[in-house]
């Protein structure tokens, strides 16, 4: 029997989700800005049929400038992608690494965008290694094929 052939192919690339606020406006743009950052990061997949999956990457990012909340962001921006003659292995790493390094730009663009629209400084997110972060997923539960859910902070 011929092994399959892999298959992969974007089918679309949206943003599935926003939400920004400012609960300490305008008082926050009148003190002395020091932010602080919090930032947390989860991907979640969705199999659609046979060779289809909704890969899902939700960032939320918390702006604080001396203890009082200066914004918050959160962006849910997701993927549809072709995935057909991966065996379950490489099947978990191309949910859990490669789909979201593809979705990860256009979420830092949203994110950028919506900071700015909100009158703060540019905020910028630094890049993230999802391969590492899918390696030490896969150590921590070996027995999960593909991560259906997996939060990162």
């Amino acid at each position: 029997m011929a092994e399959q052939e892999k298959q992969f192919a974007i089918q679309k690339i949206y943003t599935k989700d926003i939400s920004f606020e400012t609960p300490n406006s305008p008082q926050v743009f009148v003190a002395e800005w020091k932010p602080a950052v919090e930032f947390n990061l989860a991907t979640n997949v969705q199999q659609l049929d046979e060779n289809l999956a909704e890969v899902a990457i939700k960032l939320t990012i918390t702006v604080k400038s001396d203890d009082v909340v200066a914004y918050l962001v959160e962006v849910t921006q997701a993927g549809i992608f072709v995935l057909g003659g991966f065996s379950e292995q490489e099947m978990g790493g191309m949910v859990g690494s490669f789909c979201p390094n593809i979705l990860f730009p256009y979420a830092r663009e949203v994110v950028s965008d919506l900071v700015a629209k909100g009158g703060f400084p540019q905020f910028i997110l630094a890049p993230v290694n999802f391969d590492a972060l899918y390696a030490q997923h896969a150590q921590q539960e070996p027995a999960v094929n593909a991560p259906s859910s997996d939060a990162i902070n």
